[in-house]
C-alpha cells in the first residue's frame, strides 16, 4: 500500500455537517441557471448580511468581489463600527436607504429567518443564502412573500460561471 494511502486505513469515513445536502430533504428548489444569471444582471444593490470588516473572511472577500463587478453593496452587521469596503454598516437590511435587490446571507443557517423578516421589510427582491446554509422555514417565508429564494449556494461562483461583465 503507498504510504500516503497508509495513514488513511483504519480511519472511519469523515462526518458530513449537519447542513450539507445529502443529508437534507429536497424540499427546496434553487432557480434555474438562467433564472440566477437574470437574478444576477437585473441586480444592482445588494445588501450582505454577516458582512465582516477582517479581509479575511470569506463575506469580506465576496463582498469586495461584488463591488469589482459593479455592485453596489451594503454591510448588514450590527457589531461593525465604521465603513466596510468604503460602505457604511447598517444593523437590519431594513435601515438601508435605498432598494435593494439581493439580501447575501453569512449566517448559520438556524440563524436566517429573522433575517427574511427584515428582507421582506425592506422590500428585498431576493434571498441568497450562501453555500452551507440552508433553511426551509427562511425559504417558506421568503417565497410567501414574493421573494426569489437562492440556497446553499456561493454568489461569487455563480457569478463568475454565469455572468460575463
Amino acid at each position: 500500500m503507498p504510504r500516503r494511502l497508509a495513514r488513511y486505513v483504519g480511519h472511519p469515513e469523515p462526518q458530513l455537517h449537519k447542513t450539507c445536502s445529502k443529508r437534507r430533504p429536497n424540499v427546496h428548489r434553487n432557480p434555474t441557471g438562467e433564472e440566477i444569471k437574470d437574478l444576477l444582471e437585473s441586480s444592482r444593490n445588494i445588501a450582505v448580511v454577516g458582512l465582516s470588516d477582517s479581509p479575511y473572511r470569506t463575506s469580506h472577500a465576496i463582498a469586495r468581489f461584488l463591488q469589482n463587478a459593479g455592485y453596489r453593496i451594503f454591510p448588514v452587521n450590527p457589531n461593525l463600527t465604521g465603513p466596510v469596503l468604503g460602505e457604511e454598516p447598517y444593523a437590519t437590511v431594513e435601515e438601508i436607504p435605498e432598494t435593494v435587490d439581493i439580501v447575501d446571507v453569512f449566517r448559520r443557517s438556524e440563524l436566517t429567518p429573522p433575517v427574511a423578516r427584515d428582507a421582506v421589510a425592506a422590500g428585498a427582491k431576493s434571498i441568497w443564502l450562501q453555500l452551507g446554509v440552508y433553511n426551509e422555514e427562511t425559504a417558506r417565508y421568503a417565497r410567501e412573500h414574493g421573494l426569489t429564494v437562492v440556497m446553499d449556494r456561493c454568489i461569487k461562483v455563480d457569478h463568475a460561471a454565469l455572468v460575463r461583465r
